[in-house]
């Protein structure tokens, strides 16, 4: 056998190897890598409406639909937009805040406290589907209902504001770990 015809059965053998590997690695599933594949991707842009507020704390809505809006920006493959005729809707409503205590000393001082918020929230698409969906507890309610609480001790500079901040963050993941696609 000479050396060209040798080398062609080594260069043809080669890339049957490699087209065989090539093929192994991608699989007969049309496999995703990163967090984009964890999200719907039939869905660009989600609007998210300045949340309405049922409390006493004037700031709260604004505050979690920055939280949010960060959030989402961060962690999906999806553009926050102000049209409201974007591919879905993200609506959330602050529904109650409260601020409990927790431990006081022998002088009735407060040690420390709990910080908590609770939101309402729906996620739809422009035909009005909801996408958001309880996976866990399946009801017939359009809203998904969201709490967290936060614990502060004033007695180490913590303030009830760092509370609920932190508390509108969590939330915030919370949200947007419930705009995954189900498996």
């Amino acid at each position: 056998m000479s050396f060209r015809t040798q080398r062609r059965h080594t260069t043809a053998l080669l890339s049957l190897f490699a087209t065989i590997f090539a093929g192994c690695l991608i699989g007969c599933a049309p496999y995703q890598l990163g967090n984009a594949a964890l999200f719907p991707q039939n869905i660009r842009t989600v609007h998210v409406p300045i949340i309405r507020n049922a409390t006493f704390r004037e700031d709260l809505g604004v505050r979690l639909t920055e939280a949010l809006t960060k959030e989402i920006e961060l962690r999906t493959p999806y553009k926050v937009t102000a049209d409201p005729l974007a591919d879905t809707v993200l609506r959330c409503e602050v529904i109650d805040e409260t601020k409990r205590v927790l431990t006081e000393n022998d002088a009735d001082y407060v040690r420390a406290l709990d910080a908590a918020i609770q939101v309402r929230a729906s996620w739809s698409d422009r035909q009005g589907r909801l996408l958001m969906k309880n996976s866990i507890v399946p009801t017939d309610d359009l809203t998904i209902l969201f709490s967290q609480d936060e614990r502060f001790v004033p007695e180490a500079g913590q303030s009830i504001d760092m509370a609920t901040q932190k508390a509108l963050e969590n939330l915030a993941n919370r949200i947007v770990s419930q705009m995954e696609a189900r498996w």
